[in-house]
């Protein structure tokens, strides 16, 4: 009899093979259901480059690693409680970062003779034969050929039986584990609806892995991870970029405008174009461009005729964007540009994570061109901030950077769904004709330095666009040194005073003042909380500050820095955030830097942290 009664408080499982076995839909299918189950849950995909990377290698693992628990979750996990391979090169990559004691899942199909020689395992060498496993508990399951076994009155040929083999591994994890097939199978019965003979064969595999857990007398461990005591509300399992894509759409639906989103693709960004494109009901236009430059150019142009103009990239197509984005700047109209960060330079690493474009979205134009640049910090909050950039945008007349990165775009975790009353007011400034009394002036501004916004069409108010210097007020091109240097500075003041209209900064745990700040921004909040979180019980004198606003920063910043003896800044990247804290506030701050293509453990920061931590305590 298997033993149901075994509690578990939270669970790391990692989803590992090759990127044709569909381990990132079984990862999203056991995300889906645990998250229904009431789990508070963190993710990370993490596949390769190519679209069909060299089989049974290394370099060809695709991986879904996910936590979940009856206690609030931050990250996706350090190490794995259960790691399920597909063949012997998954094996060899993850194998580290299993816990000793571990569970091992292995498709004893995978690591036949050629997989082991793929995966460049000594000749005569099998871990699953040789003992070398023996410190962790291995399910040995010849997951292809149970597979092949349900299927064989199917009338399937052989390659698309395997194709079913994840359902497998899928189902045994739900026996597990004690979760229901339900939300599975609708989503079988949804995908192949008009592939009834698909839906029959994935449904029958999927309760095959199920049943053998039943069945098979060699496992009998059953673990139960209870729900989460999450606040109340309306959840929902969400990507960064979905929470993205739902957040511009809801901006402009609160603020009145159209939303048009004008974008070439690229990865990691490329899904929040194909999400918005299933929404024209809530009359979202979308526009694949020939190149990133036309895909700016469209979102400026849809902007300069009244609609909430937004485009999107990574790195690269940042690079690309530049000038036109100097552009929306000296015209003043609302932009909103998403930057789903990866690992760079050029094309670097497409489908890794990287913070390394913060420089590039405060400084990388030419000229003095000053944009307000914000990130998300998980999944859940790319809904706030992209909603928060469209705020700016449209309230100061200015294009914003919305910063993002792999690791939560791709990343899920619950969701509170809003309601629209509750989100704040987006409330866009159109001329009205009380501005035609006398010489419409289309630079005049209101006390925070902002213009009015008027479009083609509107009679007596035509004016003069373009990239060359404007007036003050007229907006006549103007090649005046003085009058350059004022709009230079009225530019850079209205972005500045961006700042009396955005939240001050808190802090997230730990006391307003001590020893050591642990100040973040983007992706690294989870870490960076749950290190500080564990150092706090252990009796340190810690805190986290998570920045989201980083250009301006907020208010108070500088006050809070000044509260603590020393300011730690974990980033992905070489120090960006560090250099400008640093020159902003002329704070000491040490860097804590990983240029990996992979987030941060909670255990990197808490060791940085914990190093200066017993530096103080020792004086």
């Amino acid at each position: 009899m298997a033993n149901v009664n075994e509690q578990k408080k939270e669970v790391v499982i990692l989803f590992a093979g090759d990127s044709g076995d569909g381990i990132q839909l079984t990862g999203g299918q056991f995300t889906d259901t645990t998250s229904l189950y009431g789990n508070d849950i963190s993710t990370f995909p993490n596949f390769p480059a190519e679209i069909r990377a060299p089989r049974g290698t290394v370099a060809g693992v695709s991986g879904f690693q996910l936590k979940f628990g009856s206690v609030q979750v931050f990250t996706p996990g350090d190490q794995y409680d259960v790691l399920v391979v597909m063949n012997a090169a998954a094996l060899k990559v993850n194998l580290l970062n299993l816990k000793k004691g571990g569970i091992i899942i292995a498709n004893t199909d995978g690591f036949d003779k050629k997989n082991l020689r793929l995966a460049k395992y000594p000749e005569g060498v099998n871990p699953l034969e040789d003992n070398s496993l023996d410190q962790y508990h291995v399910h040995k399951i010849d997951v292809t050929k149970l597979t092949r076994e349900a299927l064989k009155e199917s009338g399937m040929g052989v390659k698309e039986m395997d194709r079913c083999k994840n359902m497998f591994v899928l189902g045994y994890i739900y026996w597990m584990y004690n979760r229901k097939l339900d939300n599975s199978i609708e989503f079988i019965e949804s995908k192949f609806k008009k592939k009834p003979e698909l839906v029959d064969a994935n449904v029958k595999v999927l309760k095959k892995g199920y049943h053998f857990g039943d069945t098979s007398e060699a496992f009998t461990s059953r673990f139960q991870v209870e729900p989460a005591p999450l606040p109340k509300g309306t959840y929902r399992n969400i990507k960064g970029n979905q929470a993205a894509a739902l957040g511009l759409i809801a901006a402009a639906k609160k603020s009145g405008l159209e939303l048009f989103y004008g974008t070439y693709p690229i990865t990691p960004a490329s899904d929040i174009l194909h999400f918005l494109s299933r929404h024209k009901n809530f009359g979202v236009k979308t526009f694949q461009a020939e190149d990133e430059i036309a895909a700016v150019c469209s979102a400026i142009g849809a902007s300069f005729g009244g609609a909430l103009g937004v485009t999107a990239s990574s790195g690269p197509g940042i690079a690309l964007k530049g000038e036109a984005i100097g552009l929306a700047t000296i015209l003043e109209i609302p932009l909103v540009i998403c930057n789903v960060q990866r690992g760079g330079p050029s094309t670097g690493l497409p489908t890794k994570t990287e913070q390394a474009d913060l420089l590039q979205a405060i400084y990388g134009r030419n000229g003095e061109a000053p944009v307000p640049v914000i990130a998300a910090s998980s999944p859940a909050d790319c809904f706030d901030m992209a909603y928060e950039a469209c705020r700016i945008a449209i309230e100061h007349m200015t294009p914003v950077f919305f910063l993002s990165d792999g690791y939560i775009a791709n990343g899920a975790e619950p969701w509170v769904f809003p309601k629209a009353a509750d989100l704040q007011t987006i409330q866009a400034k159109f001329v009205s004709d009380e501005d035609k009394e006398g010489e419409y002036l289309p630079y005049k501004r209101d006390e925070r330095l902002v213009r009015k916004w008027s479009i083609p069409g509107m009679k007596g108010f035509e004016h003069r666009i373009g990239g060359l210097e404007k007036e003050d007020e007229t907006g006549n091109v103007s090649y005046d040194p003085a009058n350059h240097e004022k709009m230079i500075g009225l530019r850079e003041a209205k972005v500045a005073k961006i700042a009396d209209f955005v939240p001050e900064q808190t802090i997230a745990s730990g006391e307003a003042q001590g020893d050591i700040l642990v100040l973040g921004w983007g992706s690294t909040y989870g870490a960076i909380q749950t290190a500080v979180r564990e150092l706090l019980a252990e009796g340190h004198s810690v805190a986290h500050a998570h920045v989201k606003y980083l250009n301006p920063f907020p208010k108070n910043l500088g006050e809070v820095l000044k509260n603590y003896k020393k300011v730690i800044i974990p980033e992905m990247n070489r120090g960006q955030l560090r250099k400008i804290i640093r020159a902003e506030f002329l704070v000491d701050a040490k860097g804590l830097n990983k240029v990996q293509g992979l987030p941060f453990t909670v255990h990197e920061v808490k060791e940085a942290v914990l190093k200066e931590v017993v530096q103080l305590e020792t004086v």
